[in-house]
């Protein structure tokens, strides 16, 4: 851990200090945590009340506030700020430099680049190409011609299926599975005959994949986690799905084979989306939303199935309000029934006379 000067640290994110520059930061925290030492960050309005109480040493803004106690640093883009200053005063997290372990199993033909680090009990295949400065942690298993880029992280227990590319950068954490056979079956007379898959997976350079995930190598294409995405825990992406650039799709998302998502998409928890559709760029998916048709660029949507978010909220404002409006409705029914039969045309008798209705 590092410490600077608030000034130091305006300097560095290229913002600017409302206040005493010198005050010295040695760590983060948020607004109702901070002490005296941390600085903390304001980027939703609802919170805005707490700069009068809040005991943080500094405060990061993106504008200044006349109802703080504290000095600022007001930046363009305060949550960014934050980032680069929590990376500046606590790094990242440091890996062992452990070497090439003697308890590994790496087979004769696969390729180790420079500064790797293999842990205890990992499996390097045949053909398999790690390059410089990888870390591979124990019980990982790197399958046959798999292609893995510099710098990746691979954490314990992840297992990378035969001829999958790794890029540069990517940080898998534990217990992934990538390239594991789509779940693709023709059912025939009742009993699902497996289908080979023959596709593999790509992820691209900067991608993170989060702990439990599985990721299906496609039947015919392959699978694609374009450069920059992040994947919560328990993402499961079927067989020959495209995830585009820079996407972040959150914990438990559910994406069907051959759907291709666009760039720059957020999908939040828990989502369900069906197979052979298309979503565009920017496209935001509100958590638990169940999409079963294709999405335009830039829509927000929510619910099950997924609709265009201001009619969706007007949709499910409209929930509690509907035991009293069947109710209504029941009642209007009714009316309109006493109030027909009343208005019934009189028969007539055969011999001429009216019949008593």
């Amino acid at each position: 851990m590092q410490e600077r000067t608030l000034g130091e640290l305006a300097e560095y994110v290229g913002g600017r200090v409302c206040g005493d520059p010198n005050i010295v930061i040695r760590s983060a925290a948020t607004l109702g945590r901070a002490g005296e030492s941390d600085i903390s960050f304001l980027t939703n309005r609802k919170y805005e009340k707490q700069l009068k109480t809040t005991k943080a040493g500094a405060v990061i803004v993106g504008k200044e506030t006349p109802t703080a106690t504290v000095p600022l640093l007001v930046a363009d883009d305060p949550y960014y700020a934050f980032m680069q200053i929590m990376v500046l005063l606590h790094g990242h997290r440091k890996h062992k430099k452990v070497g090439i372990s003697a308890r590994a199993s790496i087979s004769d033909t696969a390729k180790i680049g420079a500064d790797c680090h293999i842990h205890d009990f990992t499996t390097i295949s045949d053909g398999a190409k790690i390059k410089d400065g990888c870390i591979v942690y124990p019980g990982a298993f790197i399958g046959q011609d798999v292609q893995i880029g510099s710098d990746t992280i691979i954490y314990p227990n992840v297992a990378i299926y035969n001829g999958c590319k790794i890029g540069n950068r990517v940080i898998i954490n534990a217990n992934s599975t990538i390239g594991e056979d789509g779940f693709g079956y023709a059912t025939h007379k009742g009993v699902h005959h497996k289908i080979p898959q023959t596709g593999i997976v790509i992820v691209e350079d900067d991608v993170e994949i989060g702990s439990c995930c599985g990721v299906e190598r496609g039947t015919l294409s392959d699978t694609v986690i374009g450069q920059g995405s992040k994947l919560g825990d328990l993402v499961t992406i079927g067989h020959g799905a495209k995830i585009g650039p820079h996407c972040l799709l959150v914990a438990q998302v559910g994406v069907a084979g051959s759907t291709n998502i666009g760039h720059h998409c957020t999908v939040g928890g828990q989502v369900g989306i069906v197979g052979h559709i298309n979503i565009g760029n920017n496209v935001t998916i509100a958590a638990q939303a169940g999409v079963i048709n294709s999405i335009p660029d830039n829509k927000v949507v929510l619910g099950a199935p997924a609709v265009e978010a201001n009619m969706g909220r007007r949709a499910y404002s409209m929930i509690q309000y509907l035991p009293e409006m069947r109710q209504s409705i029941r009642e209007l029914q009714n009316r309109i029934k006493q109030i027909t039969s009343s208005l019934e045309p009189v028969s007539e008798e055969p011999d001429g006379q009216d019949k008593d209705v």
